[in-house]
C-alpha cells in the first residue's frame, strides 16, 4: 500500500515511517523541511510543504491509499490558545476530497473521553487550550464522508513495545501510558485491514 504521513518528523510519525517500510509499504513523508527526515529507503519519498495549505497537500496526495495525521503541538505552546490541529484538519480533508483519497487515520488524545478521575481532570484543566483544539479537529473530521479513524491514546512514552489494547468509544481499563510505536502499529493495521472506519478508538498498552 502507499501511505501519506503528515507530521512525519514527530515521534508517532517516525514510528509510522519505520513500521510501514518494514511491512513493505511505500511512504510519503510530508514535512516542512526535508532535513528533518534522516531515514533513507527506496520506498520512502519526502514531500516538502505546509500542512495548513490545501493546495500543497492536494498536489502530492493523489495515488495514496491512506493518510495518517500524527501532528502535535510543540511543548512550549501547549498552555497557549492554539488552533494548529484544527486548521490542519480542515486543509487535510479538503485536499483529500480534491485528490480522491478517502481513508484518514488521525491521532487525538484519551483526555477527550469523559471520566478518568482526578488525573484526567487535572490534565484537562492544564491543557484546556489543546483539548479545545483537539475537539474542534475531531468535529471537522467526523463531519466529513471520509473513511476516518480517530485514535485516542493515553500519555505516550518512548519504548519498543508494540502491544496495544483497543476499545471502541472508550478508553480501555488501566490505560495510563503506552509507546508511540504501539500507537503507530495500531494505525497501520487499521489502514491495512480497513478496520475501525468511522470509529473513535481508545488505546492502552
Amino acid at each position: 500500500m502507499r501511505f501519506f504521513i503528515i507530521g512525519a518528523n514527530g515521534r508517532t510519525g517516525t514510528e509510522l515511517i519505520d513500521l510501514a517500510l518494514a511491512r513493505g509499504h511505500s511512504v510519503t513523508a510530508f514535512v516542512r523541511s526535508a532535513d528533518k527526515i534522516t531515514r533513507c529507503h527506496p520506498q520512502l519519498q519526502i514531500a516538502v510543504g505546509d500542512p495548513k495549505s490545501t493546495d500543497m497537500l492536494a498536489r502530492v496526495l493523489p495515488g495514496h491509499d491512506a493518510v495518517f495525521s500524527a501532528l502535535g503541538v510543540r511543548a512550549r505552546e501547549i498552555f497557549r490558545p492554539v488552533s494548529l490541529l484544527q486548521e490542519c484538519a480542515a486543509t487535510t480533508v479538503a485536499a483529500m476530497t480534491r485528490a480522491g483519497v478517502d481513508r484518514l487515520l488521525l491521532v487525538s488524545a484519551a483526555t477527550l473521553f469523559p471520566g478518568g478521575g482526578l488525573r484526567f481532570a487535572l490534565v484537562r484543566w492544564l491543557l484546556a487550550h489543546q483539548i479545545r483544539d483537539l475537539l474542534e479537529t475531531e468535529q471537522i473530521v467526523t463531519a466529513t464522508p471520509l473513511q476516518w479513524t480517530i485514535v485516542r491514546p493515553p500519555k505516550l512514552d518512548v519504548g519498543v513495545s508494540e502491544q496495544y489494547r483497543a476499545q471502541i468509544g472508550r478508553l480501555p481499563d488501566g490505560a495510563w501510558a503506552m509507546s508511540f510505536r504501539a500507537v503507530a502499529l495500531f494505525m497501520l493495521v487499521a489502514a491495512e485491514q480497513r478496520t475501525h472506519t468511522r470509529e473513535i478508538v481508545g488505546l492502552a498498552q
